[in-house]
């Protein structure tokens, strides 16, 4: 297995660091294009099966070289921030959308076939507020992040029926887990609130805190991937990674107190811009199509290993 080694881009940060080292542990090799602005060299294990590419998605070449060899490729790498891509659509573009381009691109020429995408719940926007969203609600990005991810998708979908790529399209819900980068403005929710809890900091919550998302643990959230880059059969449709449950942000909140044993003062402020409101997802096609834990990570649980505790 190792001298055709697998390709994560964005390999170095959240996600993909703890991809890594399933892959690791699994016996294959792992090459990792990372341009290290959010992720992080000591993410990567010092093992000599992990070769390590600093370079941007967004450089063709770099992605060609990055691509060449590889056995298939999990592609992680984007600016994952919808408030970056309010705050600068050009920049976020390039790596967002750009970025999968040169990607699609480097692995037509590569004969490389097989690729795991990250999309989004994003692409649906406010559609299907209040109850689970399937694959087939209607698409509503509501911000250039959202539109560059509905866009990638269907680039991905192009060059399978052009070039026959093999696509595995994953519409993330809210992923959290260890290595989360509280430090980043535009990280998630929970390594934000996690940290200033058991820094004993003020905590922040934009909006009424009664805003909804789908939490999926990270090392659940690897299975799948593992799983998608193992089996023998591609079905078409994209699918969505979540667990069809509701977590306002007060009860998140509530269940870091009893992890931690008690919280700070918690604060509210107005909504930002292109947040979503409610965000479900209907998990029937990922159950259908792969193993989940039984039972998922339970938040609480979740939370203790992502504080260490």
């Amino acid at each position: 297995m190792a001298d055709f080694p697998i390709l994560v881009t964005g390999g170095a940060g959240f996600i993909g660091s703890n991809l890594v080292d399933t892959l690791l542990a699994r016996g294959y090799s792992v090459r990792v294009l990372d341009n290290l602005s959010t992720g992080k060299r000591e993410n990567l294990p010092a093992d000599g099966r992990v070769e390590l590419i600093v370079g941007d998605v967004a450089d063709a070449e770099c992605v060609r070289q990055a691509v060449s060899g590889c056995r298939a490729v999990v592609h992680l790498a984007a600016v994952a921030s919808v408030q970056a891509s309010v705050d600068d659509p050009f920049g976020t573009h390039q790596s967002n959308l750009i970025g999968t381009l040169n990607l699609c691109e480097a692995m037509r020429e590569a004969g490389v076939r097989r690729v795991l995408f990250a999309s989004s719940a994003a692409v649906y926007g406010n559609n299907g507020e209040g109850q689970a969203i399937d694959e087939d609600t209607p698409k509503a990005p509501l911000t250039p992040y959202a539109a560059d991810k509905l866009a990638s998708e269907h680039y991905l979908d192009f060059y399978r029926r052009q070039h026959g790529l093999e696509p595995v399209i994953f519409r993330f819900f809210n992923i959290f887990g260890p290595r989360q980068d509280p430090s980043s403005p535009y990280s998630g929710v929970i390594s934000i609130f996690t940290e200033r809890a058991q820094k004993g900091l003020p905590i922040t919550v934009f909006g009424d805190g009664e805003q909804t998302r789908d939490f999926v643990y990270v090392g659940d959230l690897v299975d799948v991937l593992v799983q998608a880059l193992e089996s023998p059969v591609v079905e078409e449709g994209a699918v969505n990674v979540g667990l069809n449950r509701a977590t306002t942000l007060n009860q998140l909140l509530e269940a870091i107190g009893e992890v931690l044993g008690g919280l700070p003062a918690v604060g509210y402020q107005a909504p930002r811009a292109g947040d979503i409101r409610h965000s479900r997802a209907n998990n029937a096609r990922l159950l259908q199509r792969y193993r989940l834990p039984e039972p998922p990570t339970d938040m609480r649980d979740g939370l203790a290993r992502l504080l260490g505790l």
